[in-house]
């Protein structure tokens, strides 16, 4: 359906289609969706939209900056195996092709196992990922559509999914003293292996499966361990917590307000390897400290713990950088996003942002971000709010008719 004539085409101003700076992928003048990100969530929107009628590669260009398939796994440390992560639900359709994670061998790292699986499904639905693509800027093409720029060129899209995730955006809080502190500091993505800490006095700060599997890592391997945490830590089989987790999500979403921890609304899970370890002491959690010193860390009861690392395993936040110039922040602070599209500008989608971010969430997701991206294509000139063009081609006026409608125990601190 993209011609090259359309928003962002090669008369956009400022576009620079065919560079390419070196051995890389080429991109296209334009499209009708750019997809940005291809891990879970990204993935799942490119293959409904391929279900749906756009053609991957010309209708449909997804781009991922990593250097292969497995999103944000595939930068995960070697220890990680699937049944210690988060639980990592199949991609749709990933059954036809005799896949599963359910299955999936759990003696590898889970790096492996989900890199290996990615890139044979990206490649078993020719879903055309371009790759190492680094989207650096989004900006609006005065006609209704966007023009991406990144280093391999400018990119022109009707509609715009972003599905960066949050990896490359580890959120680390501000503590006095941290900067003068000599040891150790990493936040998760810098995390290798426990080897790298032997002997050493390990600080791990963060209420969440990350840090909890740290801590479990790290015992017999580190001198000592010390786990601190915001609020209290509470392990929980509830089967109805991710409810919880959800809604605060969407809610704060849709306030446009800075997003909730998922960990803030499901807890930790009461596996019998986490109770075990809660009860020989290493799963106790501290209240925080107050400050950071040279030589390790002041609680706010004026004592003093010496620590030679600290691990900041504090969470993430949106990649939301590159869209900075959409002005899409809200008073609060936060993108005001309805059913993963975005208030302020409805031709934009978030998939995999908010209520969407856990794997499951983002499965499902994909599918809605899908019928509505198809919507907005087939929709006349004006439908939602500002003018744009009413190129449809034949797949766009075929989607959306021809798409069948399937329509708590507590430990002190997190």
């Amino acid at each position: 359906m993209a011609d090259g004539k359309g928003r962002g085409g090669p008369g956009a101003p400022g576009a620079k289609h065919g560079r390419t700076g070196g051995p890389g992928p080429e991109l296209p003048g334009s499209a009708d969706v750019v997809v940005v990100g291809a891990g879970q969530a990204g993935l799942s929107v490119a293959w409904h939209l391929r279900r749906l009628g756009l053609t991957p590669g010309s209708d449909l260009v997804v781009l991922d900056r990593g250097p292969g398939a497995g999103g944000a796994w595939q930068f995960r440390w070697e220890s990680l195996r699937l049944d210690t992560a988060h639980k990592v639900d199949d991609l749709p359709g990933m059954g036809e092709l005799g896949l599963s994670f359910a299955t999936a061998d759990r003696t590898r790292a889970a790096r492996e196992v989900v890199a290996d699986y990615y890139e044979r499904y990206e490649q078993a639905f020719a879903l055309d990922v371009r790759r190492p693509v680094e989207v650096t800027g989004v900006h609006e093409d005065g006609r209704g559509g966007f023009l991406l720029t990144t280093d391999r060129g400018d990119i022109g899209a009707r509609v715009l999914v972003n599905a960066g995730g949050t990896w490359a955006r580890p959120f680390r809080p501000y503590f006095a003293g941290a900067a003068e502190f000599r040891g150790t500091q990493i936040t998760t993505p810098g995390y290798r292996s426990a080897e790298d800490f032997r002997g050493k006095r390990v600080l791990v700060v963060g209420g969440g499966t990350s840090a909890v599997g740290f801590l479990r890592e790290l015992e017999g391997v580190a001198a000592a361990t010390v786990w601190a945490t915001r609020r209290p830590v509470e392990f929980t089989d509830d089967p109805d917590a991710g409810v919880t987790a959800v809604r605060m999500a969407d809610e704060a979403a849709r306030a446009g307000r800075p997003l909730p921890s998922i960990v803030s609304g499901t807890g930790l899970p009461a596996t019998p390897e986490n109770l075990a370890a809660a009860e020989r002491g290493l799963l106790v959690a501290r209240p925080m400290f107050s400050s950071v010193e040279p030589d390790g860390v002041r609680w706010a009861d004026g004592t003093f713990a010496p620590v030679d690392a600290i691990i900041w395993a504090t969470g993430f936040r949106a990649e939301l950088t590159h869209l900075a110039p959409l002005r899409l922040r809200e008073p609060g602070g936060g993108v005001r996003v309805e059913q993963g599209r975005s208030v302020r500008n409805p031709r934009l989608f978030l998939a995999g942002f908010g209520p969407q971010a856990s794997t499951i969430g983002a499965n499902r997701a994909g599918r809605a971000v899908a019928r509505q991206v198809v919507a907005e294509l087939r929709a006349p000139v004006g439908w939602t709010g500002s003018p744009r063009s009413t190129h449809t081609g034949s797949g766009a006026r075929s989607m959306v008719s021809s798409a069948p409608d399937r329509t708590r125990r507590r430990s002190p601190m997190t």
